[in-house]
């Protein structure tokens, strides 16, 4: 696998966050990318803007914020060891998705357990919760 830590070297970002294995496919970080999940540098940004070495990414993904600075480019996806060597989470990202899990494993959301259409026992519940 290509890797570049090179300050010059430039990946479109939608290339570069599934590289990075934030998403499943390059479509679903296009997708991301175009629903205004992702900035770089604070800015909101097209799947055709470039990131470098030493942009900040923010991103939503999968419930979580991730707020990374890129370390590399791969031109290819690779293994999830190599991806993990292409950005640094910082500190204040980590804690806050710490947070979240912990609030998420705590107060868990009554709907979180439906799927599909609700029954009638389902909808009690759910009324019965809001008042």
């Amino acid at each position: 696998m290509n890797v570049s830590f090179e300050p010059d070297a430039r990946l479109r970002i939608d290339k570069w966050l599934w590289c990075a294995r934030f998403f499943k496919t390059r479509s679903l970080a296009a997708e991301a990318v175009d629903r205004g999940r992702v900035e770089i540098n604070g800015q909101p940004c097209k799947n055709s803007r470039e990131v470098k070495p030493g942009d900040t990414v923010v991103l939503e993904a999968h419930q979580q914020r991730w707020e990374v600075v890129v370390k590399g480019i791969a031109q290819a996806r690779g293994p999830a060891s190599v991806a993990q060597t292409l950005y640094e989470e910082t500190e204040a990202s980590q804690q806050g998705r710490r947070a979240e899990a912990e609030r998420r494993r705590l107060h868990v959301e009554p709907t979180a357990q439906l799927q599909g259409r609700p029954t009638k026992r389902d909808r009690r519940r759910i009324d019965g919760v809001k008042e």
